[in-house]
């Protein structure tokens, strides 16, 4: 038994597909490994013994790698065959397309051909169809104009399957312009005599407006002429009126102004007679205002003289007696005089007579 490489050889690369489709097919080479294992006596007691452990299983796990492998390859193969398919499949089809554009080429220019050729035909046969039909906003110009368009076109040959049907429509149109072209000019004649109707009214009432603008402004006129003279006679009477009227408010005026003269006059002498009053009064009042300011100034003098009189006296008392304390001390009367008097007038440091 080796212990370097895998326990059992793996199957070739030929039969490997035949292997790994068969149901178990890989079990004899998973019993060549069991037998290998089976066949193995651990022995863990020596360095050699557990070497030889780790070989085994390695090979094992190698082994197993090897067929994983295999495997995988198979599947990557496998898979990559639908890919392979589908590329043939597609260049099968393109080929073929191309090759049946090919074949089909002169019929389908044929068929081009013929459809361009059927639809310009059936485009004539339309064209009549529709000047048949489209007359109905048309006037009589326009109609003779689209009839003579439809009778220069030549029917023959060239029109093929369709000369009969062209035939045909064309005959239509010709017969429906016809028609619808003396109709139409049956009506212009009406609108024409219409309108020659409403121009002749027209007329009639512009002319009947006209003299009806001449009555009424003569009216007018003479209506104005005939407001103006009795607005002027109305405003001569109203001018007499006035001058009435202003005469009566300037008589009214002067004899209020002679009798507001009168008024101020008679106010005035009111006025002066009680500005005397006032004046009078005022007068007398000042002089009593003068004698009480003389009787008070007096009264305030002499408030102040006896005032003077007893603070002199006070501080004379109050002098006396600090003068006779200190000649109760055996100070002389002179010096002792001299000391209160220098002590009064504040020469005497922290020391002071309370008055």
């Amino acid at each position: 038994m080796t212990t370097t490489t895998e326990i059992a050889k793996a199957p070739s690369k030929e039969n490997a597909l035949a292997v790994f489709k068969t149901a178990n097919g890989l079990d004899p080479y998973l019993a060549q490994i069991r037998a290998e294992i089976d066949g193995f006596i651990p022995d863990v007691t020596t360095r050699k013994g557990r070497e030889a452990i780790a070989s085994i299983a390695h090979s094992v796990a190698r082994s197993k790698t090897t067929l994983d492998n295999i495997g995988k390859e198979l599947v990557a193969e496998l898979k990559d065959v639908p890919k392979k398919i589908d590329a043939e499949r597609k260049r099968m089809r393109d080929l073929l397309d191309s090759w049946k554009e090919e074949v089909r080429k002169p019929l389908d220019e044929w068929e081009a051909a013929e459809e361009a050729r059927v639809t310009k035909l059936q485009n004539g046969i339309d064209w009549f169809k529709l000047r048949a039909t489209e007359n109905s906003d048309l006037d009589s110009a326009e109609l003779k104009a689209s009839l003579s368009e439809v009778e220069r076109i030549q029917i023959g040959e060239k029109w093929e399957e369709f000369e009969a049907e062209a035939h045909r429509t064309k005959a239509a149109a010709i017969e429906s312009l016809k028609a619808q072209l003396i109709k139409r000019e049956k009506f212009e004649a009406e609108q024409a005599e219409l309108a020659k109707l409403r121009k002749e009214a027209e007329e009639r009432e512009r002319k009947d407006r006209e003299d009806q603008i001449a009555r009424e402004a003569a009216e007018k006129a003479t209506r104005e002429a005939e407001e103006k003279a009795q607005r002027e006679r109305d405003e001569q009477a109203q001018k007499v009126r006035d001058e009435q009227v202003a005469a009566e408010r300037r008589e009214n005026e002067l004899k209020q102004q002679a009798e507001r003269a009168e008024r101020e006059r008679l106010e005035a002498n009111q006025r002066a007679e009680q500005a005397e009053r006032e004046s009078a009064a005022k007068a007398e009042q000042a002089a009593q205002a003068e004698r009480q300011r003389q009787a008070d100034e007096k009264a305030e003098e002499e408030r102040q003289s006896a005032a003077r009189q007893a603070d002199t006296a006070h501080k004379s008392k109050v002098l006396k007696a600090a003068k006779e304390a200190f000649v109760g001390m055996n100070i002389s009367e002179e010096l002792a005089k001299a000391i209160v008097l220098k002590i009064a007038r504040g020469e005497v440091p922290n020391v002071t007579i309370s008055f």
